[in-house]
């Protein structure tokens, strides 16, 4: 697709016109998604798996088509493919397995620069089993973490590095593959939280070469659900909590009950989306209107940036603070020029403190694929009016 600008025709939440900034926090829904999940729940075919009437094999069918289309937008083995309500309960049940393998004298790497996520599970798993929380800090100045502030960290009794694939409230990526491969040399494994990387950049999880990445498809177009890749000979090694007749092997034995039809069916064709509209183009339209937001904040008077003054190696989200309004007041002030974007810490408690920021957090502002120019005037407008 050669280029955007008529792309926002495709979501039908933005009839009523407001400009909707708050993308990292959850996307509108592509038309596609919609229609997908209404017509599976009018045709019938909701069932359960594995069953011997047509129904229910429409339901195995759907889950292929779902893995498949997940490996490629992942570019990952589709064998690994696991589902659940949210990223956050999907981190939750992995490191509640995780911790069965850990004890005393055990390590684990995580962030300052991840959303709590990526974060309290692992902080719950080191209380739970007596291992060690290591925390990596991110540059403050610029904003961005190193890999070696990562990989300084990691030695023998390194047994898991947690890491974000892109800030949800700053936008800045890691070098995942050189933090996953001297993770792997010291014989540790990676678990990345790709929910704010995966609307914006193309993944290839066999090049990021890590063992978990999690994503959500409400971030990306789509409905409610999480994704969680697991590598599949790990899949089947971890101690899960499980009912009993939950599957041995597999995805399955991860995976808490029957997952939602209706959200997969919708998970499928906002992949498909993405996949259809092509990262070059979603990269290309998203740094024009990032650039001209980012420009247009910093030439307000009284506007302050957060994090770097740069769009390199970033998705299209940052924050920023007005000189004399609190975050949670530019937030109200902007909603009514319904202009929508999100104030406070957006759940990454850890990134505050070296941000220069307390509890009340920046207002977050997030570039995608419907944003237009005249979303971006509107903001600025909004902004200096204040």
């Amino acid at each position: 697709m050669a280029g955007l600008t008529d792309i926002s025709s495709r979501f039908p939440g933005l009839a009523d016109g407001w400009a909707r900034f708050d993308g990292p926090a959850g996307t509108q829904v592509v038309d596609s998604a919609i229609d997908a999940a209404a017509e599976w729940q009018r045709s019938g075919r909701n069932a359960n798996s594995h069953g011997a009437f047509p129904a229910a094999w429409a339901c195995d069918a759907l889950v292929e088509r779902v893995d498949d289309v997940m490996g490629e937008l992942l570019g990952a083995n589709p064998a690994g493919m696991v589902y659940g309500p949210s990223t956050t309960a999907n981190m939750m049940a992995l490191t509640r397995a995780v911790a069965h393998g850990l004890g005393p004298g055990d390590e684990i790497v995580c962030t300052t620069l991840d959303h709590d996520a990526n974060v309290a599970p692992w902080l719950l798993a080191a209380r739970d089993s007596g291992a060690v929380v290591r925390m990596a800090e991110f540059d403050p100045a610029g904003g961005r973490l190193a890999a070696e502030a990562v990989t300084d960290l990691v030695g023998p009794a390194t047994r898991w590095v947690a890491v974000t694939g892109s800030s949800n409230v700053i936008g800045t990526m890691p070098d995942l593959r050189a933090i996953t491969s001297a993770a792997h040399a010291a014989g540790a494994r990676v678990a990345v939280d790709g929910v704010h990387l995966t609307p914006h950049r193309a993944v290839n999880l066999s090049e990021i070469g890590c063992d978990v990445y999690a994503t959500s498809s409400y971030k990306w177009y789509g409905p409610h659900a999480g994704i969680m890749w697991v590598e599949p000979t790990l899949l089947d090694e971890l101690a899960v909590y499980k009912v009993r007749p939950a599957p041995e092997r597999g995805p399955g034995r991860l995976q808490y009950g029957t997952p939602s039809w209706e959200a997969l069916a919708g998970v499928e064709a906002a992949a498909r989306f993405l996949l259809d509209t092509g990262f070059e183009a979603i990269e290309a339209h998203e740094a024009t209107r990032f650039s001209r937001l980012l420009t247009g904040l910093g030439d307000l008077s009284g506007v302050r940036v957060v994090g770097p003054p740069d769009t390199a190696d970033r998705a299209p989200t940052l924050l920023f603070l007005v000189d004399g309004h609190s975050p949670e007041a530019v937030a109200a002030r902007l909603a009514e020029s319904r202009v929508a974007v999100w104030h406070g810490h957006n759940y990454a408690v850890e990134a505050m403190g070296p941000l220069g920021l307390d509890e009340a957090g920046g207002v977050r502002a997030g570039v995608c694929v419907y944003i237009g120019d005249d979303d971006v005037d509107r903001l600025l407008a909004a902004v200096a009016a204040l």
